[in-house]
C-alpha cells in the first residue's frame, strides 16, 4: 500500500469509499463540493494495488478574529471497512499533516474520536482557546499545532468552507 495524492481519475473511487465507510453520503458529497474550491487543498489516498481503501482531505478554515493565522481541517478521513485498524488511517494522518504544514498550514482541526487523534498530538482545541462555529463536544474538537507558537495569542470561533453546513 502508499499513501499518494489524489488524482482525477480517483474521483470515483473516493466517493465510492465515502459512501461505503459513512452512513449516508454526507461525507461524499462534501468531498466534491470542495474539490478545486480551496486553497491549500492537501487531499491523500491510500492505494493498495491500484483499490483506493482510503482517503483524506485538508481544506482551509478561518479565523476571523485573527485573518493571519494559516489553519486547516482534517475532514473527512475514511478507510474501507476491510482495511480499519490496519494502519491506513494513521500512515493517511501522517502524511496529510507533513502536506499541510509543506502547504504553509500553522496548525490543523479535527472533529473526530478523542481516542484516535491524541496519538498525532492532537488536543482539546478549548486549551488554546478555539472553538468549532458549530456545536460539538469539548473533547471532540482538537488541534495539533505544526509550526511551534502559531497558536500563541490566537483564539476565538473556527468557519469552515460552507460546503460544510450540509454535513
Amino acid at each position: 500500500m502508499r499513501i499518494r495524492n489524489e488524482v482525477p481519475a480517483d474521483e470515483a473511487a473516493v466517493r465510492q469509499l465515502n459512501l461505503a465507510a459513512f452512513e449516508g453520503p454526507g461525507e461524499a458529497d462534501l468531498v466534491d463540493a470542495l474539490r478545486g474550491k480551496t486553497f491549500p487543498y492537501v487531499s491523500l489516498v491510500a492505494d493498495d494495488k491500484g483499490l483506493i481503501v482510503g482517503h483524506i482531505l485538508f481544506t482551509p478554515v478561518h479565523l476571523p478574529e485573527h485573518p493571519r493565522a494559516r489553519l486547516m481541517a482534517l475532514a473527512p478521513m475514511a478507510v474501507l471497512p476491510g482495511y480499519q485498524r490496519s494502519g491506513v488511517g494513521s500512515a493517511l494522518v501522517e502524511e496529510g499533516l507533513r502536506q499541510a504544514h509543506e502547504a504553509g498550514a500553522g496548525a490543523v482541526v479535527v472533529l473526530g474520536h478523542p481516542g484516535y487523534y491524541p496519538r498525532f498530538g492532537f488536543v482539546p482545541a478549548s486549551r488554546h482557546g478555539l472553538r468549532c462555529e458549530y456545536e460539538v463536544p469539548d473533547e471532540a474538537y482538537m488541534v495539533l499545532e505544526l509550526q511551534p507558537g502559531h497558536l500563541d495569542g490566537l483564539g476565538g470561533t473556527v468557519h469552515y468552507h460552507a460546503a460544510f453546513a450540509a454535513l
